[in-house]
């Protein structure tokens, strides 16, 4: 489940199933099973009641993959301000260090723009070790000067290069904070019974068919587009690296 959670497709498809099997499920029960005139007041009532359980879920679920995305966004804003605020800190730098930490820097925005734009998850091992090797260098390049020009004009830069490497870290935690795999399970559950609700109240034999379609494919359009902007790097909805990419194009490669 955890691998489907980055198919939105996936998620449309399993969920577009489940549910179209609990509609029809519904329809086989009614016919062994039918409501009668006393039973089926009760019955709209508990079928609006699971509906509007439902649409509560959905809505908040939606809620928690909007703001997850949005703090991805705000974190791509923040490395951005962060490497460019430290390339221009660097000139506070020793020669030799100054020249070393920009050109490391240069590296690790390459490095940073790939981890935003790669799709494959086979690419994000070497660009993770890559990182981590950067990072390690840029910080061993900054105590070198520190240790050499103990100043308060050298502890700005430090300063700035532990920002660097922080915001590094909160990206990373926010990619991994996902919606949790037993919400989408209890969200699917709970769909399911209320389509079985839905096929299990309908009345019309001739727009049974096409109620029951549509009922599944809103549900399941519904799932996927929650799917798509909780996933960083599955579906459509993605965090594109603009404030990344625009420091790289502004700042001098020499």
């Amino acid at each position: 489940m955890t691998q489907t959670m980055n198919h939105p497709f996936e998620i449309f498809v399993i969920s577009f199933v489940l549910m179209s099997l609990g509609a029809w499920a519904g329809v086989a029960l009614k016919r062994r099973r039918p409501l009668d005139a006393e039973a089926r007041e009760d019955f709209g009532i508990i079928q609006g009641a699971s509906l509007t359980l439902l649409a509560l879920m959905i809505g908040f679920t939606l809620s928690m993959s909007v703001g997850r995305y949005d703090q991805r966004k705000a974190y791509e804003e923040e490395e951005a301000n962060a490497i460019g605020t430290e390339f221009l800190r660097a000139e506070l730098l020793p020669g030799p260090q100054a020249a070393l930490t920009r050109a490391l820097l240069i590296k690790y925005l390459d490095q940073r723009v790939l981890y935003y734009q790669t799709h494959d998850e086979a690419q994000l091992s070497p660009i993770n070790q890559a990182t981590e090797q950067l990072e390690a260098d840029l910080w061993a390049a900054v105590k070198a000067a520190a240790i050499v020009q103990p100043t308060p004009v050298t502890a700005l830069a430090v300063s700035g290069m532990n920002d660097v490497l922080n915001t590094q870290g909160y990206t990373q935690a926010a990619w991994w904070n996902r919606i949790p795999v037993a919400a989408w399970m209890l969200m699917i559950l709970v769909g399911v019974f209320c389509n079985t609700l839905v096929g299990y109240g309908s009345r019309s034999v001739k727009s049974r068919k096409a109620f029951l379609l549509l009922m599944p494919v809103i549900g399941s359009v519904s799932f996927m587009l929650i799917a798509d902007i909780d996933s960083p790097r599955g579906g459509l909805i993605r965090v594109a690296p603009q404030n990344l990419i625009g420091l790289a194009q502004s700042i001098p490669r020499q």
